[in-house]
Parts: C-alpha cells; structure tokens; sequence
C-alpha cells in the first residue's frame, strides 16, 4: 500500500514547477501503478498550450474557474470544480486558469517526475528519457 501526504511533498522534489503553475507528483512511475497521479495548481490569469502526444492525460477540476480549448476544433469548454476532461486522443489544447486551478491529474504512461516540457508543449516518450 502507498499513502502519501500532499502536504508532506509539496516541498520535496515531487512538487515541479514551471511557467505559472505546479505540480505536486503524487505518484510517479518508479511507484508501479501503470498511471501518475498528480495535484495541479494553475496561476489566476495564467494560460497555458499543452500537447501531450506520447501520455494520455485525465484532469479533474477540484477548485477554481478556467476554460480549455481543442486547438483542433476550436471547440472551448468551461472548466470548474466538478468537470473532468480526457485528452483520449492526445489532444492538442490550451488551458486557461480565469481563478487559481486545483486539478487532480492522471497521465498513462506514467510520468518519472523529470520531465519537462518541450516547445511543442509535449513531454518526451519515456523511452527517450531512459
């Protein structure tokens, strides 16, 4: 069994940081689990293009208020405590934070935890970082 405090490893090296929001790692892939599971928060008036073309990535909203965009569609959605997005088909997108985000967040594969963003908004495939 796996229990963690949030509290406890927000300010260990399983909280990154990077362009106005943070990512707590709650679990990572040397864990085991086949998924990462982390707490994001997201900056009020941040705004932000992912693409995750090698993870697939689920995001619950727990606080907050934003919207998220499909760049492919142009289609927007609202986001706020109670909605959760699936990026099924690595959808590229931007994620905008009109209050502070706290979203729970799942990535298969599992991220290691030293990943960072590329330009395109992408995190390398894990046989890339090996």
């Amino acid at each position: 069994m796996i229990v963690r405090d949030f509290n406890e490893l927000k300010n260990t090296d399983r909280s990154v940081s990077d362009a106005r929001w943070t990512s707590t790692r709650m679990l990572l892939a040397d864990d085991g689990m086949g998924f990462s599971f982390h707490i994001t928060v997201l900056e009020a008036g941040s705004e932000h293009q992912f693409h995750y073309k090698h993870h697939f990535e689920s995001v619950y909203c727990m606080k907050g208020k934003g919207s998220i965009t499909d760049i492919a569609t142009g289609e927007t959605h609202e986001i706020k405590p109670g909605v959760m997005y699936a990026l099924n088909l690595h959808d590229k997108h931007i994620l905008r934070a009109e209050e502070e985000l706290h979203m729970a967040c799942c990535f298969n594969p599992p991220v290691t935890g030293t990943e960072v963003h590329r330009e395109d908004g992408s995190y390398a495939p894990a046989e890339e970082l090996a």
